[in-house]
């Protein structure tokens, strides 16, 4: 592959551009579904394909190919350099990138057990046994479980002299159980929402969610909520639970510091973000005692790997320190717009036919030292949120609301009752600043983000957030249709 992406290399070279690069990438994909009884999605596909980017008298090109041989990624190369031409004519002002050292490196997710070498068999033995305790109560008209894995191999040069291979591997799964009755829907799920947890690693991810345990709960309390009240509405001191820390830590921190999206290139698609550049470490994000760490490194996470699509070194860095906005998501055309003479390391590309742009890293919320039997016993009334089913952010990623799947009251220190349909909403400098307490490192766990959409044209990234479950005071919180 190398040899291949070799050739990009000399015809960039020969036509003297600024910066080339291609990424040769191979991808395998496997999804399997279970859904009342039945086989309800079963895929295994495999893409192989190239991705070759250039960068011409300051003007970007990009173009991609699946055809493996050296004529056509010289031509495609040609066609980038083309398209890098034509794009000069209407550039407002030359790109420059920032300086990274070559780097010649191999790279791989370590992992235990090899998930696509698990028989199918043996996956769909385990999502069925699922699938008939979670139907045991006639009040569940839909089960389904899900198990997906992910296998990126990357061969990725630079006209600079890096030579990069990656492997990068994912796998995740989650059950969800849905109770009807009156006409009303209740929804529990394990171990997250939105298709379950995927994080980086092999089949031994699988195992450690020991999902055959939480079975019998998850369809106990979806039955259970159709019974319960509703969440009250007001003001009350509120818990988290992590998972649904996740999503609120991406929406109103991961896309607020993506700093693309800062600087208004993604305004006119999905918004842009009130963290702009001059708040650069004067900004009070949050509480002193919020930390948020952005970690390309850090073990188990779906952004964690060698380096970037941008051959930058794989790195950590604050986001938010001591509760002041401290950094942003950075690659390296846009980093010198905040003084950075090297870019932070967030710039990926969906497979082998996008163009690398600005992704959000893992992100994660460090822990406190409250442990979790404080953090509930110093609050006289209010409420324990779990697991996440709606959400709501404007194109500053200022207001939000987010509807959950399961609460609890808190009354004079103690868990009290089960509760449906709570949300919660705020302003996320507010919401951030309220935050008086974070439970310990015993109860941080890394959730994964599978899905992010960004661009035009459209792109999935995944990535993770990790946090404790953590206390927020005088929250407005009601409830969700």
């Amino acid at each position: 592959m190398f040899k291949l992406a070799a050739k990009a290399i000399e015809v960039a070279n020969k036509h003297r551009v600024d910066f080339g690069d291609i990424r040769v990438v191979e991808d395998r994909s496997q999804y399997l579904a279970v859904k009342n009884g039945e086989i309800s999605g079963l895929n295994d596909t495999t893409t192989l394909g190239y991705g070759v980017r250039v960068l011409y008298k300051g003007a970007w090109g990009f173009a991609s190919g699946r055809d493996m041989t050296e004529r056509a990624v010289a031509d495609t190369t040609l066609k980038a350099i083309a398209i890098a031409k034509a794009s000069g004519l209407l550039m407002r002002g030359k790109v420059r990138l920032a300086h990274e050292p070559a780097h010649t490196d191999f790279w791989q997710t370590p992992f235990l057990k090899d998930p696509f070498a698990v028989p199918v068999q043996t996956k769909l033995d385990l999502m069925f046994r699922l699938d008939a305790v979670l139907r045991k109560n006639k009040k569940i008209r839909v089960a389904a479980t899900s198990m997906r894995f992910i296998r990126e191999h990357q061969w990725h040069m630079t006209t600079e002299g890096s030579r990069i291979e990656q492997v990068l591997l994912s796998s995740g799964a989650g059950m969800t159980a849905t109770a009807v009755e009156n006409g009303e829907s209740q929804l529990r799920g394990y171990p997250c929402s939105h298709g379950g947890q995927t994080l980086g690693g092999g089949w031994e991810i699988i195992e450690a969610m020991d999902l055959p345990a939480h079975a019998e709960r998850v369809r106990d309390e979806a039955a259970a909520l159709l019974k319960a009240p509703a969440c009250p509405s007001g003001v009350k001191d509120l818990i988290i639970s992590g998972n649904q820390l996740a999503l609120q830590i991406h929406e109103s921190v991961g896309h607020a510091s993506e700093l693309d999206r800062v600087l208004g290139y993604e305004e006119s698609y999905a918004g842009s973000s009130f963290a702009t550049t001059e708040k650069l470490g004067k900004f009070r994000y949050g509480s002193p005692i919020v930390n948020l760490v952005a970690d390309a490194t850090v073990p188990g996470g779906l952004a964690t790997a060698g380096y970037d699509d941008d051959a930058v070194e794989a790195q950590r860095w604050h986001i938010v320190k001591d509760g002041v906005l401290s950094g942003y998501m950075t690659n390296r055309e846009f980093c010198g717009r905040i003084g950075k003479e090297r870019s932070w390391g967030s710039c990926r590309a969906d497979g082998y036919s996008n163009i690398p742009i600005t992704r959000i890293c893992n992100l994660s919320l460090m822990p406190g030292s409250t442990p979790m039997e404080q953090l509930v016993g110093e609050i006289k009334d209010g409420v324990m949120m779990e697991n996440n089913v709606s959400w709501s952010i404007d194109q500053k990623r200022l207001n939000f609301q987010f509807g959950c799947e399961i609460g609890w009251l808190v009354k004079n220190g103690k868990k009290a009752g089960m509760v449906k349909n709570p949300t919660y909403q705020g302003i996320t400098p507010e919401f951030w600043g309220s935050c008086d307490a974070i439970a310990d490192h015993s109860q941080w766990r890394l959730w994964g983000v599978a899905n992010c959409g960004k661009g035009q044209p459209g792109q999935t990234a995944a990535m993770c957030h990790g946090s404790s479950p953590a206390r927020f005071r005088k929250v407005k919180v009601g409830i969700h249709g």
